[in-house]
Order: structure tokens, then C-alpha cells, then sequence
């Protein structure tokens, strides 16, 4: 009887548990779901919560054609940005890493920069809006890619370093040290030994920064004002208006904001698969 209460305990929790996945999974899914649907709606069916609609693509027309402000430009603004500043991010904090993970530098001051690197990291976002803006306006670059770009990779920085420099420690130095016995130097190692084998860390860096800066909108509204640089979370919050919400158009872009960083991080993944040569070098 013990051995039957038993299995009998043990299967309702694993039904405990799998309901609990279920319902979470639910939760995740349904504002993602609510979104998809609405975008296919007519406005009267998203407003009167209508199950069963006609299909329309009425919302995406009005998205791609329709708008005082071009959905396809304020695209390649949030593309050029994203990539501008994930390349400068990944370039300074990969050798930022790489020069507090090899070089000999002292104790206290490795301790300093990453610790300044997380403080940094930590601070909200909006501190940072005052000391963008002013300088913006005083060289006259506002409403530029440049102060946004600059923006994002201050913010991401952080992130790149601590996750490059993790992995930078995991690597074996005999393998670098070997290549500069067979005549590498230290950028030559730097490039095709060591950064090759952090690409892992390189790829999931990269998708954090590019991810972070697609969807940012705090600095992209308030150091742009037009269509020359606002990015597309700027331009899917204005179709909030002051006597509707226009929920189709709103979801409608969304879902087409979405499709680039959906390729880009498919694209990188197959980078983090990949797994690091850790045993190459044996002891």
C-alpha cells in the first residue's frame, strides 16, 4: 500500500508540475497571441473582443503605406543604429576583456573598471537622457544616428565586457602562448586564437547589444524628433494618439518590428552551440 500511495503521490505531482508549465506557457503566450490577432482584425472586431473575424491585412497597408512617417525608414534608422552600436560595443568590450583577462594589470585596478562597468550597467537608463541631450544640442548633432548610437553603447558596453571577459578566463593561455612560439604576435593571437574560440560569448554579446538597441526608446525619443533618425519603437508608440488607440497599426507593426530581430538572433545562435576547446591543450 506504501509503495502504491506513493506512485500515486508522484504522479500527481509530475500532473502539478506539468499543469504549472502549461499555465505559465499560457501566460507567456497570450499577450504575443492577443497582438498576432489583432493585427489581422478590422477595428470594430478588436474592440468588441469578436473570437470569430475576417481576416484583413487593412492594418499592415496603413503600417507599410499609409503613415505621415515611413515604417521602412524609421526600419533602416533602428537597423543602422542596432548594428552601429553592437559593432562598437563588441569591438571595445572584446578588447577591454582580453586586455584585463591577459595583460598583468593590477589587482586594484581590474577591480576598478569592472566594478565601474556594472555601476554603469546598474544606474537607470533615464540618468543618462540630461548628459545625451545638452551635448546633442551643442555640436549640433540632434536628431542624428550619432548621439543614439552613442547612447546604446554605453549602455550595452557593460554587458560585452563582463560576458567576454568570462569567457576570455575559461580559455587555456598555452594555446596562445603556442602561437606566439610559432611566430603569432599578441594581436595576431588576440585574433585568431582567442577570439575565435570566445565566439560563444562573442554571439550571445552580440545579441544582447543588438536586441537591447532594436528595442530601446527612452534615448531614441528623446534625443530624435523626426523621421531622419526615430527608430521604430518610437514609431509604434505614436500610434497611441490622444483620442484613440489605434491597436491593428500598433500590432501590425509590431509584429514587422519583430522580423528582423527574429533573423538576427537566428542567425547568431547557431554561435552559441558552438562549444569552446577547452580540453586542446593537455595537462
Amino acid at each position: 500500500m506504501r509503495g502504491l500511495s506513493g506512485t500515486s503521490g508522484r504522479a500527481w505531482a509530475y500532473r502539478a508540475r506539468y499543469l504549472g508549465l502549461v499555465g505559465a506557457s499560457a501566460l507567456t503566450l497570450a499577450p504575443f497571441l492577443w497582438v498576432g490577432t489583432n493585427a489581422f482584425k478590422f477595428f470594430k472586431d478588436i474592440v468588441q473582443w469578436s473570437w470569430t473575424f475576417e481576416p484583413t491585412l487593412v492594418n499592415f497597408r496603413r503600417v507599410l503605406f499609409e503613415q505621415d512617417i515611413s515604417f521602412l525608414r524609421l526600419g533602416v534608422n533602428s537597423l543602422v543604429i542596432a548594428l552601429a552600436s553592437m559593432a562598437i560595443s563588441l569591438t571595445c568590450g572584446a578588447l577591454g576583456a582580453y586586455s584585463l583577462s591577459r595583460f598583468r594589470w593590477p589587482r586594484a585596478i581590474t577591480a576598478f573598471v569592472l566594478g565601474w562597468m556594472l555601476f554603469v550597467h546598474m544606474v537607470p537608463p533615464i540618468t543618462f537622457t540630461g548628459p545625451f541631450f545638452l551635448p546633442a544640442r551643442f555640436f549640433d548633432v540632434y536628431n542624428t544616428y550619432l548621439p543614439v548610437i552613442a547612447a546604446h553603447t554605453i549602455i550595452t558596453l557593460p554587458v560585452v565586457m563582463w560576458i567576454m571577459k568570462g569567457f576570455f578566463d575559461e580559455l587555456p593561455k598555452e594555446l596562445e602562448e603556442a602561437a606566439m612560439v610559432d611566430g603569432c604576435n599578441r594581436t595576431g593571437s588576440f585574433l585568431r586564437i582567442a577570439l575565435p574560440l570566445a565566439g560563444p560569448g562573442l554571439g550571445a554579446a552580440a545579441i544582447l547589444a543588438f536586441l537591447f538597441s532594436w528595442n530601446e526608446f527612452l534615448f531614441a525619443l528623446t534625443l530624435t524628433s523626426t523621421a531622419e533618425a526615430t527608430t521604430i519603437p518610437v514609431g509604434v508608440a505614436k500610434f497611441s494618439q490622444e483620442f484613440a488607440i489605434l491597436y491593428g497599426e500598433m500590432s501590425a507593426a509590431s509584429i514587422l518590428a519583430s522580423i528582423p530581430a527574429l533573423i538576427f538572433v537566428a542567425a547568431a545562435q547557431k554561435q552559441l552551440v558552438k562549444g569552446l576547446t577547452l580540453g586542446a591543450v593537455k595537462g
